[in-house]
């Protein structure tokens, strides 16, 4: 199961950094555009769409490698037992939360598409498109929130000693 999990998440980091490749593709070709006076209709539009696909889709991953941010002053100050129960309720209420989220941006998707909506802009992309990475993203992300929670509550060793400071703190 943990090999199962290890490549879900690794398979979104991957497909996040198409996601980034496809934005500075459409970036540079925007930069292009100005320079040789054509214009891309929407590309702005589909840049957007590729960086929050991007953003999503690479939660998991930075939340198994353990580089989100966290605050470390409290933690510290606390003793073992303490620390432990403090975990385990960050590490719950973040899956709770992240599961929450999951849900609705999934329904948000699904009721761009049953609606049929699409964008505003004038290349008129139904919305479900885009939405679908956030969403995918989103699931991931509490399918790692709750693989956390889990192995809180089984008693997994300390990543990190809580009075250093993290490398990106």
């Amino acid at each position: 199961m943990r090999k199962t999990l290890d490549f879900l998440y690794d398979s979104a980091a991957a497909l996040a950094a198409l996601f980034m490749i496809g934005l500075l593709a459409s970036v540079l070709l925007s930069i292009v555009g100005r320079q040789l006076h054509f214009n891309i209709p929407g590309l702005d539009a589909y840049a957007g769409y590729l960086m929050a696909g991007a953003g999503f889709l690479a939660l998991a991953h930075t939340l198994k490698r353990g580089e989100h941010i966290r605050v470390t002053l409290l933690l510290g100050s606390l003793n073992d037992r303490a620390r432990k129960w403090l975990e385990r309720w960050a590490t719950g209420a973040a899956a709770l939360l992240a599961t929450i989220f999951a849900f609705y941006s999934v329904r948000l998707a699904w009721q761009s598409h049953a609606y049929n909506d699409i964008s505003t802009g004038n290349d008129a992309t139904p919305l479900w498109l885009p939405q679908l990475s956030m969403a995918l993203g989103a699931l991931i992300f509490a399918v790692a929130a709750v693989d956390e929670f889990l192995i809180e509550w089984r008693g997994r060793p300390m990543k990190a000693d809580p009075t250093e400071a993290l490398r990106h703190e």
